[in-house]
């Protein structure tokens, strides 16, 4: 692809993303260290540390952890680390980083502090170089090469599906990911589909992106590529939360993103759809149709053999939305204002 508009950069790694899908099954499968970390470890429970879009995969760790192996999984607070020097008590315990450029100072202050506190860290970032990657006792790379736009991509969907195939080898899971790959593969070639739906967006209501369980990852993310690429607040968060007080400001004019993957429980999002329906006609979905009324926006799913992966092949058709949401209305999303493409926080 010739980059001579705005936003080709960030499309083009988005298209990327299937070949890194498929080059990380074939890194992995010879991994024999990370598919047996859990024999060779008694790990008991399990810490998270992440930032930014990081922070979002996190999340979908801690349900695979949680749901797969019945383990308790917890996000970190890196600044316990930084700013209050805090002496960890981390026998047992398997502290998982990750992040795409391994600099940030927190996530390595924590990590540093986890490994002092008898920790085992293991770290997943696109940078094997980085600080963090070099600290950590075991070391996972996403491969997904050089990332150029501002908002991270490939990147985001890499760990997904790394904390997918590992989840699945420590539960003993065997898992055939060709769906999974055909379906990000179909999502990338979905323009039509995507146009039709960026075009019924508009940036200039109030917007707000709700998921459930394996969805509230993905829901969050949108959010914040919807914040980078448009310039816009977005409310990302669970839909029973958003019934927990958020509800009350919505307008009519507001617009409201369900992420359904196929495969989502049937009631997993209760009331909260009906209930905003009758304060505002503006409902889109992404992944599923079961849910919608006649007058709801869809950007049905491709199909995959279960939620999880579903979850991890429609990270692409939000990210190919807001790419396209951003060009519609003349933003450059491969460079934001006021956005650097790697965060050192401290």
């Amino acid at each position: 692809m010739v980059m001579n508009h705005p936003g080709d950069v960030m499309l083009s790694e988005i298209r990327e993303t299937p070949n890194m899908l498929r080059n990380l099954v074939k890194s992995f499968d010879s991994n024999v260290t990370a598919q047996n970390l859990f024999k060779t470890h008694d790990f008991q429970s399990v810490i998270i540390l992440a930032r930014g879009t990081s922070d979002n995969a996190a999340h979908f760790l801690k349900y695979l952890i949680e749901i797969k192996l019945g383990l308790p999984a917890g996000l970190a607070s890196p600044s316990a680390a930084t700013m209050y020097s805090a002496k960890f008590k981390y026998q047992k315990t398997l502290i998982v980083a990750l992040s795409q450029s391994g600099q940030s100072a927190d996530l390595i202050a924590f990590a540093n502090a986890a490994k002092a506190g008898s920790g085992y860290v293991l770290s997943i970032t696109n940078a094997p170089d980085s600080p963090l990657a070099q600290i950590s006792d075991l070391h996972i790379p996403i491969n997904a090469g050089p990332e150029r736009a501002v908002p991270a991509t490939k990147s985001y969907v890499g760990q997904l599906f790394v904390s997918f195939l590992l989840v699945n080898a420590w539960s003993e899971n065997a898992v055939n990911v060709d769906q999974l790959i055909s379906s990000a593969e179909n999502w990338c070639e979905s323009t039509s589909k995507i146009d039709d739906f960026a075009a019924a967006f508009d940036i200039t209501k109030p917007v707000y992106v709700l998921g459930r369980g394996y969805s509230y990852p993905n829901a969050k993310e949108f959010a914040l590529k919807l914040q980078e690429t448009s310039l816009i607040p977005v409310q990302g968060m669970s839909s029973s939360d958003f019934l927990h007080g958020p509800i009350a400001s919505l307008r009519s004019d507001s617009q409201v993103i369900f992420i359904a993957p196929i495969g989502t429980p049937k009631d997993s999002f209760g009331e909260s759809p009906a209930r905003i329906r009758e304060i505002t006609g503006k409902v889109f979905w992404v992944g599923t149709s079961d849910l919608s009324k006649e007058n709801d926006i869809v950007l049905q799913g491709n199909r995959a053999e279960t939620e999880v992966e579903a979850s991890i092949a429609d990270a692409i058709a939000f990210q190919l939305i807001t790419h396209k949401v951003a060009t519609l209305n003349g933003l450059n999303p491969d460079s934001p204002r006021g956005l650097n493409k790697i965060t050192i926080t401290r």
